[in-house]
């Protein structure tokens, strides 16, 4: 695959390339806390996805998958292996399970739309885990970034996951200070956020990105 297309964040499969994680960032930015519990999921089902499912990629093991409906058998693995952290996060702290419910449930799917299955088949076993921590270190990576502008601005607080309350404020400000900017937290001001970053990136990636030719 070009070198280009392929990269981790100037690439057209990077999250901010063909705004492919859009939803999922601007639903589980509005809080650090969220953010937080979203990434690790993502980090969870990359890396035990890929590998429980590279035995089935490789020489002989691609006969354990059907010739068709393979994505099917591999979104249901992603699933289970989403719902195994759900759980987890449900007996660690179930309101915190409960607010990011429904991000945690797109992870999956998130992961098998990527591309990520077809991108790690000519790897061998440690460079496609590599890989997938890394694609998911990216989006991660963006999620916290946009969570540390959106909720400070938003709500005047910054909170981890956490406590019987779900989340554990590290401050909260006053509802009548002067810095809450109240549609940064809706999903509305995250759009506009999100499109002034997009912005931003091909700006950037038209400076200092690998051209399409580079190997």
């Amino acid at each position: 695959m070009n070198a280009a297309r392929s990269h981790l964040f100037w690439g057209a499969f990077s999250p901010l390339g063909g705004l492919a994680g859009g939803g999922l960032l601007i639903m589980a930015s509005a809080r650090l806390a969220w953010a937080l519990s979203v990434s690790g999921a993502l980090l969870w089902v990359y890396f035990f996805s890929v590998l429980l499912s590279f035995p089935g990629s490789v020489g002989r093991g691609r006969k354990i998958y059907p010739r068709q409906g393979k994505s099917l058998v591999l979104i249901f693995l992603a699933s289970f292996i989403g719902s195994i952290y759900l759980l987890l996060l449900w007996f660690l702290c179930p309101l915190a399970a409960l607010e990011v419910f429904f991000p945690l449930c797109l992870t999956p799917l998130f992961c098998t739309g990527s591309g990520l299955f077809k991108r790690i088949e000519p790897l061998d076993l440690g460079e496609a885990l590599f890989r997938a921590v890394s694609e998911a270190l990216v989006v991660g990576g963006l999620l916290i970034v946009l969570a540390l502008i959106r909720e400070p601005l938003g709500f005047s607080s910054l909170s981890l996951p956490g406590s019987a309350q779900g989340i554990v404020l590290l401050f909260s400000f006053k509802a009548e200070s002067f810095l809450p900017v109240r549609i940064i937290a809706s999903s509305a001001g995250a759009l506009l956020l999100l499109g002034y970053c997009a912005g931003l990136y091909r700006y950037f990636k038209s400076i200092y990105a690998p051209r399409e030719g580079d190997q």
